[in-house]
């Protein structure tokens, strides 16, 4: 499923300041359930459970939550860009500032592996990421990410 499909404006959101994973995953899930139409509490425990699994940090400042969601009706992405840098427990030991949030159905989880995919991809090129972290409003970062996918 590529990642310029599942882009959703409503679901893009710079320069949160937010000062720990715990809040960031919270956030991601009152965003998400407006979106999904599904109970923040239930998304929120759903990605808490996949963190305890083993951190979404990826490096390079970037993390990827995610879950299956059985009342998830279609695959969400929230991209949120943060203020200042937080612990995220990542691989690499950085602190994180872009995460990129995924909520999929269980229909729908075979496709999200390419989805993953294409994120850790981007999160390659640090041209890339300096430009999503420049971006301070909602539409910047939308039109950003929109110009780095095609």
């Amino acid at each position: 499923m590529p990642l310029k499909s599942i882009l959703k404006a409503e679901l893009v959101i710079a320069k949160q300041d937010i000062i720990s994973k715990k809040r960031v995953l919270e956030s991601i899930a009152d965003v998400a359930s407006n979106r999904l139409h599904c109970d923040n509490e239930a998304i929120y425990d759903a990605l808490l459970g996949r963190e305890k699994l083993g951190s979404t940090g990826i490096g390079n400042g970037i993390a990827i939550p995610h879950c299956r969601l059985e009342s998830a009706n279609h695959t969400a992405l929230v991209v949120m860009s943060l203020q200042s840098a937080i612990n995220f427990d990542s691989v690499d030991k950085q602190n994180v500032d872009l995460i990129f949030a995924l909520i999929v159905p269980p229909s729908e989880c075979d496709n999200h592996l390419s989805t993953l995919s294409e994120i850790a991809e981007l999160a390659q090129s640090t041209e890339k990421l300096d430009k999503l972290r420049a971006a301070e409003t909602n539409q910047a970062l939308l039109d950003e990410l929109e110009s780095l996918l095609n």
